[in-house]
């Protein structure tokens, strides 16, 4: 049997760790955001009452608040400390999750989508940075991977479950987001805060003009621009797998919910080799640009695909590039931001792929849109999803070339930035 560190890396006993075991826990609810969601909206446009169009709001509604919000939480984080935050966030998710099964009136799942967006702003974000408080180097780049690889298990898993609860109640797969309660219960009891009392203290004396002075270096925003495309192109393949699925290629909810499982399979076995990518190659810049390849090429390909197992294959790349991009780059701005400036830039980051993860729904289907009534159906699904592929390819590269020919950031440690 393979040990872990063969598995991982020589960095793998990190996972010994109480608190990063508390932390991957923590981690599982998240990403049900929005893929328990993702392979049930074609099926939930009869309880509400809504169009096909509209349906998309349930995606949009739920990434809205963390635009606003994660920037404030994670200056929050940075002065009460970690802990209270997560506590407060797993509970609102869980509460906004479950509540949406007690209801058919539209406006009010929006609106427990809203506030379980509100507790998203205080997990992914202030778990990400809270493992950058804990470990450094190869270690911290092997954490935020096998953090990813739990989010790629909760998405192998938890979608293919939601799709055969469908089948006996619509309601059935919101209960699924009760696993929050016993993990906040675990937080409270065994989670030590990463961070110290007289450090946020310290803390308390960083303005929000000094993170976005800091935010403004061009190597800075570049990153966290291109940190972002990976959130557009993942959340309209989550809103639009179950269209191209069950609508172009005539399959079911569970077969939508099989192209999840492909891209958190392949997503999760390359978040969890992060360290070792950082290991070998000098520069960030090659393995994200590969990323972005795979994960535009894949998305590209489940657009254009005209049989379920192209699609699958697409979705494998989807996974490489998005389970491969994301770890890295998490890895990258944990590791240029100074501790008193880390929960406030790491949220920022969260923020903008929150923005791409928002605006994702709405510009598809402002696309689909328009192209319906000219090309049909089938021709603007097919048209936006490629389209929007080969333009975040290109948008995600940009940023890349951006960050590795600008000044080295100001107050970074030693290790470089985008490469």
């Amino acid at each position: 049997m393979p040990s872990l560190a063969t598995l991982f890396g020589d960095d793998a006993e990190i996972l010994g760790d109480r608190s990063f075991q508390l932390l991957l826990l923590a981690n599982l609810s998240p990403p049900l955001g929005s893929a328990l969601i993702s392979p049930l909206l074609d099926t939930l446009v009869g309880p509400f009452g809504v169009s096909e169009a509209q349906i998309g709001l349930l995606m949009t509604a739920f990434t809205a608040p963390s635009i606003v919000l994660i920037p404030l939480v994670g200056m929050l984080a940075d002065r009460i400390g970690r802990k209270s935050v997560i506590l407060g966030g797993l509970v609102c998710f869980g509460v906004g999750g479950v509540a949406i099964a007690f209801t058919t009136d539209f406006r009010v799942a929006l609106g427990l989508r809203l506030l379980q967006g509100v507790g998203f702003a205080g997990l992914t974000p202030i778990i990400v940075t809270s493992i950058g408080d804990l470990y450094r180097g190869g270690a911290e780049a092997t954490a935020q991977g096998i953090r990813f690889a739990t989010s790629g298990f909760t998405l192998m898993t938890f979608p293919l479950l939601g799709g055969a609860l469908v089948a006996l109640a619509w309601q059935y797969p919101f209960f699924l987001y009760a696993l929050t309660f016993p993990t906040a219960v675990l937080i409270l009891l065994f989670f030590e805060e990463p961070t110290s009392e007289a450090s946020r203290r310290g803390n308390a004396d960083t303005s929000a003009s000094d993170v976005v002075q800091f935010v403004r270096q061009p190597k800075v925003a570049a990153v966290l621009v291109g940190r972002a495309i990976p959130n557009f192109l993942y959340t309209a393949f989550l809103t639009y797998n179950s269209f191209v699925v069950v609508r172009l290629i005539g399959g079911s909810p569970g077969e939508a919910g099989l192209l999840i499982t492909a891209a958190s399979v392949v997503h999760t076995i390359s978040a969890t080799q992060a360290g070792r990518i950082t290991a070998v190659f000098d520069s960030r810049l090659y393995p994200l640009l590969g990323a972005n390849l795979a994960m535009g090429g894949g998305f590209a390909a489940v657009g254009l695909a005209g049989s379920l197992p192209v699609a699958v294959l697409g979705s494998a790349g989807i996974g490489l590039g998005f389970g491969t991009s994301l770890s890295l780059y998490r890895s990258v701005i944990t590791g240029f931001t100074v501790e008193s400036l880390r929960g406030s830039v790491v949220s920022a980051g969260s923020a903008l792929g929150r923005v791409g993860a928002t605006i994702a729904p709405i510009v598809m289907g402002l696309a689909v849109s328009y192209g319906e009534p000219l090309f049909g159906f089938d021709v603007a699904v097919r048209g936006t999803v490629t389209g929007a592929a080969v333009l975040c390819g290109l948008g995600g590269a940009l940023c890349l070339l951006v960050a590795k020919r600008s000044p080295a950031v100001e107050y970074a440690d030693e290790r470089p930035a985008g490469g």
